[in-house]
């Protein structure tokens, strides 16, 4: 991961949101919250909320007596993510490193993180932190994404990319959100931090969006790939995208388009 992986900025989280959050985090947002509920959390640690989509999917199934407290690095985004969910006395919104969470000792009765594990520069203090803040007997359950190529549109967009720039072709994709997926070294990562109860399971799907244009925008727009085109040309990110959707056109339909999406469901015990 590069120190610009991470960079959310400029107009990217409202593409990442109109587009992006649609496209491929809802349903696995659903599933995720689907699975925290289960364990009858009173309460709970969101890191890395993002715009807040497992928020709003996760408020709505947790009792009224729950305590919800939702967290990112990134203020705006979770300034955004408040104003989506509206008030809500349960919730507290709180701005916190993930790496070094201000809260006490065995506080809370599950963390939960959706597909922002891959993003932090140090994943075992992460999970050394989830252990420390969570009750014994309590979960830490998150999501990643697999390998790329189980990603088809994210993966016909990288090469997209890698045609336009062939001497340096950009990278984000493939090695940040898309890098981490190897269940030994998550199995090996998390038992380090002390969790000894490990379970993983794959979980397959499919993206669908209106058009070729959307997952075009959303990727070489709505995600930090923005950067390392606009990096390398400024003045060609239209054309980026433009080649995206013609790709995704070409094989995927010129209408309403679907494809494969794959990720991976973590579930951590203390």
């Amino acid at each position: 991961m590069t120190d610009r992986d991470k960079d959310f900025v400029g107009s990217i989280p409202e593409i990442y949101d109109t587009f992006l959050v649609p496209l491929i985090f809802e349903s696995y947002a659903e599933d995720l919250a689907a699975r925290v509920s289960a364990l009858s959390p009173l309460s709970v640690l969101e890191t890395a909320a993002g715009s807040g989509v497992v928020t709003r999917a996760l408020a709505a199934r947790l009792p009224s007596e729950s305590r919800y407290t939702v967290t990112d690095l990134n203020q705006p985004m979770l300034d955004h993510a408040a104003n989506l969910q509206g008030p809500d006395e349960r919730i507290t919104w709180q701005q916190a490193d993930a790496l070094d969470l201000p809260f006490e000792d065995a506080l809370f009765d599950a963390v939960v993180c959706q597909f922002g594990v891959m993003f932090y520069p140090d994943r075992g203090a992460s999970y050394a932190e989830a252990y420390r803040v969570l009750k014994p007997g309590g979960s830490l359950v998150f999501n990643v994404w697999d390998r790329i190529e189980t990603n088809e549109f994210a993966d016909v967009v990288t090469a997209v990319a890698a045609e336009v720039f062939p001497k340096d072709p950009p990278q984000f994709l493939p090695r940040t959100p898309h890098g981490y997926y190897d269940e030994d070294l998550i199995r090996e990562e998390l038992g380090v931090a002390g969790f000894t109860n490990v379970d993983y399971e794959s979980l397959e799907g499919t993206s669908s969006a209106p058009s070729p244009r959307h997952p075009a925008v959303a990727y070489c727009q709505g995600t930090p790939l923005r950067n390392e085109i606009e990096a390398r040309d400024a003045d060609l990110l239209d054309h980026v995208t433009d080649r995206a959707t013609v790709a995704i056109a070409e094989r995927f339909g010129s209408g309403a388009v679907s494809a494969r999406i794959c990720g991976h469901i973590i579930t951590a015990t203390r």
